[in-house]
């Protein structure tokens, strides 16, 4: 069957179907790119229209042809045609494919690939290569510089940084080295946190916290600012640590604006909202921290501290009942919370309900078999309602699962002074400013000792060491005070004035103070001097009284030292001026109340058996807990010595003025 037939006509037209006798038979186009090597300026060549009518011959061929005489050899001639035609479009395919070239980032060309190319290829194949090459290269060196093309330079770069359970064994590395005092082994480690993990808040807050313990608060207040910075004013955590921290330094404006800044970053960090309102109510401003603790429930929840703060601003209104409703809706809120059964049975301490005080003490270190707080404060209830030996027990107890604690045994030390020897006491007072030298209350209990038994130099020398390491904290405050009774039992009066004078300058609330130093002017004669001091105290007291600290310090659990007690115990009763000195003698002391309490002195009926929770939650043996003592014991007698030679040298000393 002839499909193709070239026409009758001479002509070098070449037809691609057989044309229709019909003259109106429609046209067929056809534009064909041929590539020819007889010129190599042009890449391809178009084909004229063919159709089906004879047109003039003067036209140049597109294809041409074998004049063939016979019809046999005219059909074969079409075919090879055909044939030919068939061969110049997969020339002119094969041409296009060439011009389409697919560039990748990564692929580069070789001078011997270029070279080999111009040998085999065509003069344009080589100068489309060259370009295409050119390009590459371009490319190659852009992808060179971004990660994703090469990732041997991903995987490296995820080795430099530990994954993030790293940072959580690191932070508990450095709890552990801060717990035992190597503070700066501890540092490095949270720095190389911070270097490895800026964007979490935990490492500054670790540092931050370690630095102020060291008494850095320069340091402590970059690392938070350096945070707060690092992850954009969004970590509350870190805002609320440096509101402390300025809490702590007296700086009451700033954190009231830190306080904020932890708020406004998290509504529902309760933390924020109860360290604001223990601010506002420090600062007598008690409608404002009622509005921040509604707004911390708000937000929050049901929270115990929330409770356990609104249960003592009703203490302070002596609201009783109110405040037994709301400690035991803290403590439903959380069983185990052994701050609000602290508060508690401080309350029933001192409405001297002291079954019920003992009950609440139980309560406390069954929540929290380890508190150094509750073993702490349970032994100088005891130890001010006479029951000494089960004091010492106490206290002993928790000296033994909380050994590098320095208030234990300060005040285990003043209970064997008054019912031991003061040289056992010398051993105790040392053994704890050995473990925390910055301790302000060790040293002054120890130098009030000293003074007692009439070693006035030594005496001096303490109190100058707890001023040393910071004058201007409350502790520093008491100090003075004792200091300055001090020097006016000695006949320094304008020693002594100089001293209570410093004193208020850091607290202006202490009534003990005030009246001591009303006391010093009328014993002197000047009973209008000393009517103006007192008038003095009256006008400018705020409405809260600083006798009743003792509830700050154990609404944030801060360390309770043993004075704070006894002004606990004793807060109720009437303080005359007669009595002044005694009173602020016993208070820097430490001491306990020299009117002990009278209220039951027997178990609480509550069937807790001391010796046997000792054995089982503590596995210890109550009958050896003076093993743990066993260190200190060891330089009594060198203590001894240096006691006798303290006195001595008492004797040749003429009293010094205080330096100030």
């Amino acid at each position: 069957m002839n499909m193709f037939s070239s026409s009758p006509s001479s002509s070098s037209k070449f037809t691609l179907f057989s044309p229709s006798q019909n003259p109106n038979s429609s046209r067929f186009h056809f534009i064909v790119p041929l590539k020819t090597p007889h010129s190599p300026s042009t890449t391809h060549r178009v084909l004229p229209p063919i159709h089906s009518h004879h047109e003039s011959s003067s036209s140049s061929p597109a294809l041409q042809e074998k004049p063939q005489n016979s019809g046999s050899q005219a059909e074969d001639s079409d075919m090879e045609d055909v044939d030919g035609f068939d061969e110049e479009i997969m020339k002119a395919k094969k041409s296009l494919e060439e011009l389409l070239v697919v560039r990748r980032p990564v692929m580069e060309f070789s001078d011997e690939q270029v070279t080999a190319s111009a040998e085999g290829g065509s003069s344009g194949k080589l100068k489309e290569l060259t370009a295409s090459s050119g390009i590459d290269e371009g490319l190659s060196r852009f992808a060179k510089k971004m990660p994703i093309f090469e990732p041997l330079r991903v995987e490296s770069s995820s080795d430099e940084k530990p994954l993030m359970v790293n940072l959580d064994l690191a932070l508990y590395r450095a709890k552990i080295f801060a717990r035992n005092y190597r503070y700066q082994e501890a540092e490095e480690i949270l720095r190389k946190c911070i270097s490895y993990w800026p964007e979490d808040g935990r490492p500054y807050v670790a540092l931050g916290k370690t630095l102020s313990k060291q008494s850095k608060m320069n340091e402590a207040r970059a690392v938070y600012e350096k945070g707060c910075q690092a992850t954009q004013g969004e970590n509350s955590y870190i805002w609320q640590c440096w509101a402390v921290l300025e809490t702590k330094v007296g700086n009451t404006r700033r954190a009231r604006e830190l306080f904020d800044a932890a708020t406004v970053a998290d509504k529902r960090h309760i933390a924020a909202w109860h360290g604001w309102a223990v601010l506002e109510m420090k600062q007598g401003n008690i409608k404002k921290a009622r509005n921040l603790l509604g707004k911390g429930l708000k937000f929050c929840g049901g929270n115990e501290y929330i409770y356990q703060t609104l249960a003592l601003l009703e203490v302070r209104a002596k609201r009783y009942e109110q405040a037994r409703y709301l400690f035991r809706q803290a403590t439903k809120c959380n069983p185990r919370s052994c701050a609000s059964w602290l508060a508690w049975a401080q309350l029933e301490a001192q409405q001297e309900n002291n079954r019920a005080a003992r009950t609440l003490f139980e309560k406390a270190v069954q929540a929290s078999p380890k508190n150094r707080f509750a073993w702490h404060v349970w032994g100088v209830f005891e130890a001010n309602l006479g029951n000494v030996e089960l004091a010492r027990k106490l206290l002993k107890v928790g000296h033994a699962v909380n050994p590098r604690d320095p208030v234990l045994l300060q005040s285990l030390a003043l209970l064997e002074y008054r019912y031991s020897t003061a040289n056992l006491a010398r051993v105790l007072f040392r053994r704890a400013s050995e473990l925390d030298p910055r301790h302000q209350p060790v040293w002054i209990a120890w130098g009030w000792m000293e003074w007692k038994e009439g070693n006035l130099a030594t005496a001096r020398e303490l109190y100058q060491k707890a001023l040393s390491i910071d004058s201007t904290t409350e502790s520093a405050a008491r100090c003075l005070q004792a200091w300055g009774v001090l020097e006016q039992r000695v006949g320094n009066l304008s020693a002594a004035r100089r001293l209570f004078r410093s004193s208020l300058n850091i607290n202006s609330q202490s009534y003990v103070t005030w009246m001591t130093w009303a006391s010093l002017e009328e014993d002197q004669g000047n009973s209008v001097r000393a009517e103006e001091i007192r008038n003095l105290y009256f006008q400018q007291r705020t409405e809260i009284v600083d006798d009743a600290s003792w509830i700050m310090g154990f609404l944030d659990i801060i360390d309770p030292a043993i004075d704070s007690i006894k002004r606990l115990l004793n807060i109720e009763k009437a303080m005359d001026s007669s009595a002044s000195d005694d009173r602020g003698e016993n208070e820097q002391s430490g001491g306990f109340s020299s009117d002990l309490a009278t209220g039951s002195t027997t178990g609480s009926g509550s069937g807790f058996n001391l010796d046997e929770f000792i054995r089982e939650k503590l596995s210890l043996d109550p009958s050896k807990l003076e093993v743990q003592l066993g260190p200190s014991r060891v330089a009594f007698s060198k203590s001894a010595k240096s006691a006798a030679n303290m006195r001595r040298s008492d004797n040749k000393n003429v009293a010094a003025a205080p330096k100030l």
